[in-house]
């Protein structure tokens, strides 16, 4: 029997990597839910996800369809594998609608679900308590991985058999797959790294400098650390792929969403304006304050994501977050 992959979720990330799904050795069948059913027939006709990926052909394997989750999951067995492709807001429904399934499932978000705070784990947790799922994380833009050009994930779940099934149906020539049970410090890791990201888009955009960038890149991932083991990480994931890496990518990548928030916001667009330009979803703008919030009820300092949380809110404005930043007292680096 071949392998069943099937993506929920027809964003840039999903189609490139369902694109590069198709693309590894071995029998399998690849299959990318689109939410809107005109979409998924454009997308079927026209093999090219225009609105996300524009210019890049879909494999002619890709199967491209619609419709209730419910006519997907029909006859789901364990060795088939479900990838949760949605943005943050959308993986409590798409949870709860994949909550009987006895196959392997996984999602690809990175952030904190806005007005719980809770991470994707601790959402499946709540809404799908006997389902056997995990995250693919690590630093990944998806017009490179749907080119074929290298990149490596992390497959983070409790359940060894969802690290495997993560691995077999990824890994290949183009993709490394490295599997880690410490689901919490990859979660923690992919959020707080677009908060960053927006914090190292400003430093950018007032042309502060590499010295500048660099000092909040390292303090950044001790925020991160902090935080991650506040929760029950383990310290050593921050020094991983989807900690240190997936940090570096997106702070100093032309292609991150969020470094690009921080950007226009430093030109003086504000917010609303930053984000409409996108036309894509910014993680970091939904999830810095919850982030915040939560290192406030741990206790964990935390202050550029809280200067971030203030620049977004509003309170200040991007010379204020450098002069405040700047303005703390003298600590030991260990702090």
């Amino acid at each position: 029997m071949s392998l069943r992959i099937t993506f929920i979720g027809a964003g840039a990330w999903g189609t490139a990597l369902a694109t590069a799904a198709c693309r590894l050795p071995g029998a399998r069948q690849v299959r990318l839910h689109v939410r809107d059913a005109q979409q998924a027939l454009q997308i079927q006709s026209a093999r090219v996800n225009a609105r996300y990926l524009p210019g890049l052909a879909l494999p002619e394997v890709l199967q491209v369809v619609s419709g209730p989750l419910s006519e997907l999951t029909a006859g789901a067995s364990q060795e088939d594998l479900f990838i949760i492709a949605t943005p943050m807001a959308g993986l409590r429904q798409t949870l709860s609608d994949l909550a009987e399934v006895p196959s392997s499932v996984a999602w690809l978000c990175k952030g904190f679900e806005a007005g719980t705070g809770l991470m994707p784990h601790e959402v499946q947790a709540e809404v799908a308590p006997r389902m056997r799922a995990g995250a693919l994380s690590g630093p990944s833009f998806a017009q490179e991985v749907a080119c074929g050009q290298p990149a490596a994930l992390v497959a983070a779940s409790a359940h060894a058999s969802v690290r495997d099934a993560l691995v077999n149906a990824f890994h290949g020539p183009a993709l490394r797959i490295y599997a880690n049970d410490d689901i919490v410090g990859v979660e923690v890791g992919g959020a707080v790294k677009n908060v960053l990201a927006i914090a190292t888009g400003l430093c950018d955009g007032l042309s502060l400098g590499l010295n500048a960038r660099a000092a909040l890149i390292t303090r950044g991932l001790a925020e991160m650390t902090r935080l991650g083991m506040a929760l029950g990480a383990k310290a050593e994931t921050f020094m991983g792929l989807s900690g240190l890496g997936d940090l570096v990518l997106t702070a100093t990548g032309d292609l991150s969403r969020n470094r690009k928030v921080g950007l226009l916001l430093a030109q003086g667009l504000t917010l609303a304006q930053a984000v409409e330009s996108l036309g894509h979803v910014a993680e970091g703008v939904y999830s810095a304050r919850t982030v915040h919030q939560r290192a406030q009820a741990l206790g964990v300092d935390m202050p550029i994501t809280a200067a971030v949380v203030a620049l977004l809110d509003g309170s200040l404005k991007a010379g204020e977050v450098v002069q405040q930043l700047m303005g703390r007292g003298p600590r030991g680096e260990a702090v």
